[in-house]
């Protein structure tokens, strides 16, 4: 099977960039260094190319009521102009996928799903709009471009003329029209890395003058363009999910630790509870005790602990797992590995010792709250 390519795949070849298949997608996964990719976020600010992001449009007078009975969340509540995360779940309860949400206006959304996940969406989203005057499309030729870390909004606003101060004043988890290097693209306001930043959206067409048009503007700022493996240590230490990791269909939003993105006080104009696909079972589930809790994890050695290690209480004693990491590596930030993992709920305690075990050998780690890492506002 041929992977997707994204409108800005010349650029990174041009960059000597390290390609990788990713969701389906021929994308770039480091261009030099992940650490100095990982810190220059940190510490200045990060170029992303995410267009294998699925970007699907849901339309029409009951587009909200239909988003209301496909995701968990209460679409119909998000104002024009703002976004929010919430979960597509099976009848079971099982997660999909998780999504971000904007309400572009009144009767218009913008679902961005996961690139592995984009056509499961699709054909979920079709299914059960199916009923309501929604419409649902798959957006082609599209683009999207982050950009995050500390300096992103000077470098955003210093190529967007007139609507630099509408960037500068836009809210977490919102998004506008805007014009950036004198192209007409929607920026948000929202990112995957724990750290400010912004998302542009734009036609495939426009691509590539946007990714110049902020590289240069970044040039005097410590930008410098990230790929997926500086995004995926970024997202760690924030204690954001990734899909087929943390997230999948034998998980529940509950188990990931993600219950309050479950909306069953989602209710009609009368007070009448309004249906969506998986409440029933979300519900059965909100107040039983999970058999298992998502946890941070920190290494007390080097040795990192990665996505699929099995967790043991007695190493000496085989067949005696209690949870599994589902992602691991060094924080270049905090500097010492990190991991998240699923355990059981009597060893999920913060402070909690316990032994992953690495190629055969018991290493020590420890139960630690999420996120390992918090973004600090400047003063």
């Amino acid at each position: 099977m041929t992977s997707k390519t994204s409108p800005l795949l010349g650029e990174h070849a041009a960059l000597g960039a390290s390609l990788t298949e990713f969701g389906g997608w021929q994308m770039p996964l480091r261009y030099d260094s992940d650490i100095s990719e990982h810190n220059a976020v940190r510490t200045a600010a990060g170029l992303f190319d995410i267009s294998h992001m699925g970007q699907i449009l849901v339309t029409g007078p009951g587009a909200a009521a239909a988003l209301d009975y496909a995701v968990v969340g209460w679409a119909s509540q998000i104002g024009e102009g703002r976004a929010r995360y919430t979960m597509i779940c099976a009848e079971d309860g099982g997660v999909i996928d998780d999504l971000v949400i904007y309400r572009l206006v009144q009767d218009e959304f913008l679902v961005v799903a996961n690139a592995g996940n984009t056509d499961a969406v699709v054909a979920a989203l079709t299914e059960r709009a199916a009923t309501f005057d929604a419409a649902v499309s798959l957006q082609e030729q599209v683009a999207l471009i982050a950009i995050q870390g500390p300096a992103a909004e000077l470098i955003l606003r210093s190529v967007a003329g007139d609507y630099a101060d509408a960037i500068g004043a836009l809210k977490y988890y919102a998004i506008i029209e805007a014009k950036v290097a004198g192209h007409r693209v929607r920026v948000a306001r929202t990112g995957y890395t724990g750290e400010d930043g912004f998302e542009v959206f734009a036609s495939a067409s426009q691509a590539v003058a946007l990714w110049h048009a902020l590289l240069a503007a970044g040039a005097n700022h410590g930008l410098i363009p990230a790929g997926l493996s500086a995004r995926d240590s970024l997202r760690l230490e924030a204690g954001m999910p990734l899909y087929g990791h943390e997230l999948d269909l034998t998980t529940t939003p509950f188990e990931a630790g993600l219950g309050r993105v479950v909306r069953l006080d989602k209710v009609d104009a009368g007070g009448a509870p309004l249906p969506f696909v998986g409440r029933a079972a979300l519900e059965s589930r909100r107040h039983s005790a999970p058999a298992r809790v998502l946890v941070g994890l920190r290494a007390l050695g080097r040795r990192a602990v990665r996505a699929g290690t099995e967790l043991v209480i007695d190493p000496a004693s085989p067949g005696r797992g209690i949870g599994r990491a589902t992602s691991g590596a060094p924080s270049p930030t905090l500097g010492y590995p990190i991991a998240m993992a699923y355990v059981s709920p009597e060893f999920s305690a913060i402070g909690t010792e316990l032994t992953a075990v690495v190629r055969g050998r018991g290493e020590a780690v420890q139960v630690v709250g999420l996120p390992f890492y918090r973004h600090q506002p400047a003063e």
